[in-house]
């Protein structure tokens, strides 16, 4: 599936017939299962991220989970019939996954947890590497932090709840409605109702007035100043969309820090040390769920590639739980 353009997803995606990819060196081919839609994905497909949109001819697909088909010269720690995930592409310099073949670099891979199907490992990939950055790399989040994330029951935030209550953290989450509040429980996290209660409110009613000692804002736009409002003194604040005008005065009053991750940088720049860290957070995320401490919570509807356009509409009409997943032709 290609985009022809830019704008709504009915107008620009397209089926099509492409050239298989020719393994190169220090690259392995890999034979699709699945990819999943992320925010990236639309705001590229619309136009808006048009100047990191993949090379012509423009196929789209951050997230993927596949069998190595074969090896590049170089690579070792991977071979044919090896069942991977990572987020590869989907990029400028970097063609997506949505086609049946995609050409890789190992470095952004890790070997898939048994625990759950392959297909579903297509779910995890950026939003797991990103979570990691934002409060493991970022937050430095540790036993005994009292941690809110907002939009605990999105693609990212599910992610969130589970990565800072694996690192010890006791956790809350906003969300919007009581199915929403059930999921956040069962990652073991306390539900916050943002459309009930102000920030005044929730921060008096769960830290007695003295805020979250970490924030994690995964929503973006002016709840960037509701995370200001809702950190503790010296607390941290990490955001995975900070592309707004905010008044930094409460940082400044509170001494905050401010963490924010873009996590398609190491893909981007092609900066190895950077691949090398999301394959290495892979390995930490398949151990993390083969011993159920952390699980994907994927969208009950899930997509082919030749619906992809059906898909980007599920994400953009804001019904979505969770990650909606693409599984291959």
């Amino acid at each position: 599936m290609v985009i022809t353009g830019f704008g709504e997803p009915s107008d620009v995606f397209a089926e099509t017939e492409i050239p298989k990819p020719e393994v190169e060196p220090g690259r392995v081919l890999l034979r699709v299962a699945a990819s999943s839609v992320n925010p990236v994905d639309h705001k590229i497909r619309s136009g808006l991220l048009e100047a990191i949109a993949p090379d012509e001819p423009r196929v789209l697909g951050c997230d993927v989970a596949g069998v190595v088909e074969a090896v590049g010269e170089g690579v070792s720690d991977l071979a044919p019939g090896d069942r991977v995930y990572g987020c590869t592409g989907g990029s400028k310099g970097n063609p997506g996954a949505l086609a049946e073949y995609q050409l890789a670099d190992p470095a952004l891979l890790a070997r898939c947890p048994t625990a759950i199907p392959l297909a579903d490992c297509a779910a995890v990939p950026l939003v797991a590497i990103t979570c990691w950055d934002a409060l493991v790399r970022g937050a430095e989040v540790g036993a005994g932090d009292r941690v809110l994330v907002h939009g605990g029951c999105g693609g990212v935030g599910h992610m969130g709840v589970q990565i800072a209550k694996m690192r010890g953290a006791e956790v809350y989450a906003t969300v919007s409605t009581e199915a929403k509040a059930e999921i956040v429980r069962s990652f073991g996290a306390t539900p916050i109702f943002y459309r009930e209660q102000g920030v005044a409110e929730y921060v008096a009613e769960h830290t007695g007035g003295t805020g979250f000692d970490v924030v994690f804002d995964t929503v973006g736009g002016d709840n960037i100043a509701r995370s200001f409002e809702a950190a503790a003194l010296e607390g941290r604040v990490t955001s995975v969309n900070t592309r707004a005008e905010v008044d930094l005065s409460p940082m400044h009053q509170k001494a905050l820090s401010l963490h924010v991750v873009f996590m398609l940088i190491p893909i981007l720049h092609n900066r190895p040390g950077g691949r090398r860290r999301h394959g290495g957070i892979l390995r930490e995320i398949t151990a993390a769920i083969d011993s159920s401490a952390v699980r994907p919570l994927i969208d009950p509807q899930r997509f082919p590639f030749g619906r992809v356009a059906a898909a980007h509409d599920h994400l953009v009409s804001g019904d979505a739980v969770g990650k909606i997943l693409l599984e291959g032709f």
